[in-house]
């Protein structure tokens, strides 16, 4: 099926773009609000020292005795926030109400800081890092705080995870090291480039075997040092995507105008999920 798009003219200058919500990222009449708890944690036996906040999102239509779908967003306060960028849990309620994505329970989980420390934060640490402490970090003590009080599928099929900037960088790693847990991915602007020993995806996707996943990638046109050699976001998120294609996997990388910036990630929740959830062909 082809998709008509009105012509719009290509700005001289390269300006950032602003991209503006659709209606599933405002509240709508007739779909009711989901609950949102707010949890902290300070006893991590994976990142020992380090306090966070996160928030569980229950939609209205869970419901104890049929297991619900799982999401887990990075960065979580900034993607709950509902006069953010992304306003997860209005994207969750609109999406679940109307049937675009089953019942979701959405976990979102701050990065961790040292109370009182010179230097608190260690969201870098966590999120950048090629190894599986930080999918363990909530596989082991995160996720099962909620599995104790609401009723979470099995199957990593139902199971997704999101994220931007290093966020992303973060999601693709969990997925990537634990598929068994994770099926279904979202980066926007992932860090690639600035992983501590380089971004090794591009050669791993090549030669590991194909795993079970399915990625969603956003990236801006102009994103960090997009025209250097070095440190360049753009290219490094393109070749990860290349990758991905030559390698045969389900996945759909969206461009954006502009730089580095959330907006155009955030607006296009929506329609991510509902891509990331679709039936499987054939």
């Amino acid at each position: 099926m082809s998709i008509e798009m009105p012509y719009q003219p290509l700005p001289i200058d390269q300006s950032d773009v602003r991209y503006v919500h659709g209606p599933d990222s405002v509240p709508q009449p007739g779909v009711p609000a989901g609950e949102t708890v707010a949890f902290e944690w300070s006893g991590s036996e994976v990142y020992p020292g380090t306090f966070r906040k996160f928030w569980v999102h229950v939609p209205a239509r869970y419901d104890p005795a049929e297991p619900a779908s799982l999401m887990v967003f990075q960065d979580g306060w900034w993607y709950l926030d509902p006069a953010g960028e992304v306003r997860g849990a209005i994207v969750l309620d609109n999406l679940i109400h109307r049937g675009d994505i089953p019942v979701t329970i959405g976990v979102f989980v701050d990065p961790g800081v040292f109370p009182d420390a010179e230097n608190p934060k260690n969201r870098n640490n966590e999120y950048d890092a090629f190894d599986d402490q930080y999918v363990t970090f909530l596989l082991t003590e995160i996720i099962p705080q909620v599995a104790e009080r609401y009723t979470i599928a099995q199957s990593p099929e139902r199971w997704g995870i999101c994220g931007g900037s290093s966020g992303g960088n973060c999601a693709f790693t969990a997925a990537w090291l634990r598929p068994d847990k994770f099926r279904r991915v979202i980066g926007y602007l992932s860090s690639f480039a600035q992983m501590p020993d380089g971004n090794p995806y591009p050669g791993l996707i090549s030669r590991v075997p194909r795993k079970p996943l399915r990625i969603f990638m956003q990236g801006g046109h102009r994103d960090l040092h997009w025209n250097e050699p070095q440190w360049n976001w753009l290219a490094e998120n393109l070749r990860v995507a290349a990758a991905l294609a030559e390698a045969g996997y389900d996945f759909r990388l969206v461009l954006g105008d502009g730089g580095h910036s959330p907006n155009h990630g955030g607006v296009l929740l929506p329609d991510a999920l509902r891509w990331l959830w679709r039936p499987k062909e054939g």
